[in-house]
């Protein structure tokens, strides 16, 4: 049974946002993920990209719609914007230009989509704090290292205890204290723990050991997320995800085991992100996995997210 999460107001999207200020940690991929899993959930979900400058998801989801006309296949997409970066020598001009963008972007959806997926960049800046500021579900994807960690908490370098919060962590703690006194809402804060290792490691118990009194300080869940697996790197130049239905047709190769075990630990990741869906779009999901069956091709993956 999934935990209905808090949701700033009735009738508004859920806001899941995924933040990190360190690059490289896995945000895009797992933002498309989350999408391609609430789409397949029958939900209605609308995508924004706020790394004006690197732009990865935006490319994951372009490409995404490239290989879906290439081939034919029916893979489900977002409804996208990418917020344009700034081109003033203004600071305060490009700020405002950002700023009245994703404004508009997020006042297009939130009341006709379900779900609202934002990828931010990993600098600290004003639209990337907003965008924080706004999250129901709040992912921060780090890689199972040190340094890594260090976004989150400082460490004693003899014993590896924590001896403290860093400045990303800080600042997430700011922006949920004032989202409760502004509307009384909660975030839910899920610190994803990505590239884990295959085998047993030391460095892999000792971060598990901090992330675990870190959560009790700062209030987050944390939770495994994607292995070191070569094969999500070859998902990104077409666009698929683990959750796609693995075939040579979609995947432009045959699948093997690495493909299997993928789509495993993102279905697991899903489940323990206890996303609230929307009933109707159950609905929508338990007829179209009906009518496939009906054309003797029947989703793999059509209840991704539980009952």
């Amino acid at each position: 049974m999934l935990v209905q999460a808090s949701q700033g107001q009735s009738g508004a999207a859920h806001v899941v946002v995924l933040g990190n200020e360190k690059g490289g940690s896995g945000k895009s991929t797992t933002a498309l993920h989350i999408a391609v899993a609430l789409l397949k959930a029958g939900q209605r979900v609308a995508t924004i990209d706020l790394d004006c400058r690197q732009q990865s998801f935006t490319h994951y989801i372009n490409n995404r719609a490239a290989w879906a006309r290439r081939t034919g296949l029916g893979l489900e997409l977002p409804t996208h914007r990418c917020i344009k970066l700034g081109e003033t020598m203004q600071v305060a001009e490009n700020e405002n230009s950002e700023f009245l963008q994703f404004m508009d972007a997020v006042s297009a959806v939130e009341a006709s989509f379900d779900f609202i997926v934002i990828d931010t960049p990993g600098t600290d800046s004003y639209l990337m704090r907003l965008a924080h500021s706004m999250a129901d579900t709040l992912v921060t994807p780090i890689n199972d290292s040190f340094l890594d960690f260090d976004v989150l908490g400082t460490v004693d370098p003899a014993n590896y205890a924590v001896t403290g919060e860093s400045h990303y962590a800080e600042m997430v703690r700011d922006v949920r204290r004032k989202r409760r006194q502004l509307d009384g809402s909660s975030t839910d804060w899920i610190v994803v723990r990505n590239r884990l290792s295959m085998l047993g490691s030391r460095n892999k118990q000792l971060v598990a050991e901090g992330l675990k009194d870190l959560s009790l300080r700062l209030g987050f869940r944390y939770v495994d997320g994607f292995a070191e697996r070569v094969v999500y790197r070859e998902f990104f130049p077409r666009g698929l995800t683990a959750l796609d239905e693995i075939d040579e047709a979609t995947l432009g190769m045959r699948p093997n085991l690495g493909h299997l075990t993928a789509r495993e630990e993102v279905t697991s990741l899903l489940r323990q992100l206890k996303l609230p869906l929307d009933e109707r779009g159950r609905r929508r999901a338990a007829n179209r996995a009906e009518w496939f069956s009906q054309v003797d091709k029947p989703l793999e993956v059509h209840d991704i997210l539980g009952a």
